[in-house]
């Protein structure tokens, strides 16, 4: 095989900074709300969108196929990178007014709403999160359970219990459902 033949096949084998520029495009809104559901901040999950984005298009070659998946990834890890989410930080939610159920992934704690996202979102498994997160897997899975308690929570009670957790000075997951 010639070097051109060669060049041409490692052209249609992998995924071009073209294919990242059209993907990137095609989702911008899915990505942009994956990314501030982990950053909580607008102006995190902007940063987080568009270093996402270099990496992908400056990154390791990976096939077409894994592109879509990939790009969610790199979006994951750079909001990793700018919240630091750790099982032990307590008292790092937005105070966002509204109750409904973005309203309330958007009030837990970082490492909560990441684990959520990451495992029930996103779809990776509990040894997935701890790895990508630097934890232990039995973090993970307290910390996705207390999200999804957390989620089915009415609204009255989950009003109460945020009450509760802020005059006790505690997260709002910490506080056991009864």
């Amino acid at each position: 095989m010639t070097s051109n033949a060669a060049r041409a096949v490692t052209r249609i084998s992998h995924a071009d900074p073209q294919d990242y520029c059209a993907i990137f495009d095609e989702d911008m809104n899915t990505l942009y709300s994956l990314a501030f559901l982990l950053t909580a901040d607008h102006a995190k999950a902007e940063q987080c969108f568009l270093v996402a984005f270099d990496d992908c298009r400056s990154g390791p070659e990976v096939f077409p196929g894994w592109a879509r998946s990939w790009r969610r990834r790199a979006i994951v890890k750079q909001a990793i990178r700018l919240v630091n989410p750790r099982p032990e930080a307590a008292a790092n939610r937005v105070n966002a007014e509204a109750f409904e159920v973005p309203g309330r992934l958007i009030q837990m704690r970082a490492f909560d709403r990441f684990v959520f996202a990451m495992s029930v979102l996103e779809g990776y498994s509990i040894r997935e999160c701890a790895s990508l997160l630097s934890c232990d897997a039995r973090d993970v899975g307290q910390s996705r359970e207390r999200a999804l308690r957390m989620l089915a929570m009415p609204g009255e009670d989950f009003i109460a219990q945020r009450t509760h957790a802020a005059r006790s000075n505690q997260p709002v997951s910490a506080v056991s459902a009864g």
